[in-house]
């Protein structure tokens, strides 16, 4: 068999038994409170503000919030009918989704903060680091409070605890 016949079953350049290196990842910041502070000011409608406190207190991902319904909401009486007629059952609805069922798009909930120095994702991933250096950076607690991949919540624990050891080799002023 020739590398010519066959392209994709040419050889390694990695030897067999030798393991292939990791990748490393860049040690994750804090957002800086006026970057938050912008992304705060930009959302002017309920609908914004709903969202960006969804994902700077609850830590929610895009396609969690876009799947949110009433039903995963302990609201009192939790009424879905209005004039005998089921209405969208999701919270956050726009002029395409509020006569259907269905739910407002992942682009729709993120469009506000795009472009802003805390993008939604970043807002997320900042709640993350605030809960991992409040707690102290137990990959666990993070995998477990957030329903982090074991990997994911590692990198969280590991990049705290880099900010924690740069900020005691830090002279003290």
């Amino acid at each position: 068999m020739s590398s010519r016949e066959y392209p994709w079953a040419r050889l390694s350049p990695q030897p067999l038994g030798q393991e292939v290196p990791q990748y490393e990842y860049a040690v994750l910041q804090p957002l800086v409170p006026v970057q938050v502070d912008r992304s705060v000011a930009v959302a002017a409608t309920p609908a914004t503000r709903l969202i960006l406190t969804l994902v700077a207190v609850h830590a929610a991902r895009v396609a969690q919030i876009a799947t949110l319904t009433l039903n995963d909401t302990d609201l009192g009486n939790r009424r879905r009918t209005i004039a005998g007629r089921v209405r969208n059952l999701h919270p956050l609805i726009n002029n395409q989704t509020a006569n259907t069922t269905g739910r407002a798009g992942n682009h729709w909930i993120s469009a506000a903060m795009r472009g802003q120095d805390a993008p939604l994702e970043r807002l997320r991933v900042d709640r993350q680091l605030e809960e991992a250096l409040a707690k102290g950076p137990d990959p666990l607690h993070l995998a477990e409070d957030f329903g982090l991949d074991e990997k994911t919540a590692m990198r969280y624990a590991d990049s705290v605890r880099a900010q924690l050891l740069q900020a005691a080799e830090q002279p003290s002023q």
